[in-house]
């Protein structure tokens, strides 16, 4: 009975886990990697954008906007939101 419990425990923490990915694809037009700063719900992350290519990356959080700092100053960007990064800017597409 007690692994049962602990069994349901841990799937409902791995899917409340999946459950609270927010979501960003992206196209880096710049030559160079890009670290920039995600604020949510209060808190502060970083997330990084591979140079030259598409990809998606994922920030831990239950909000459905967060702002990213970036070069040309902060941007609020909806999960599931498609951007490209020119000169370190973020445009929303």
């Amino acid at each position: 009975m007690k692994l049962k419990k602990l069994i349901l425990s841990v799937a409902f923490l791995m899917i409340a886990n999946f459950a609270s990915a927010f979501t960003i694809k992206y196209y880096n037009n710049d030559s160079k990697n890009h670290t920039m700063e995600v604020r949510s719900n209060g808190s502060t992350q970083k997330v990084e954008f591979s140079s030259s290519t598409s990809g998606s990356t994922s920030i831990q959080t239950s909000a459905s906007e967060v702002e990213i700092k970036t070069e040309c100053g902060w941007v609020k960007v909806k999960d599931g939101a498609k951007i490209s990064i020119k000169n370190g800017c973020i445009k929303i597409e």
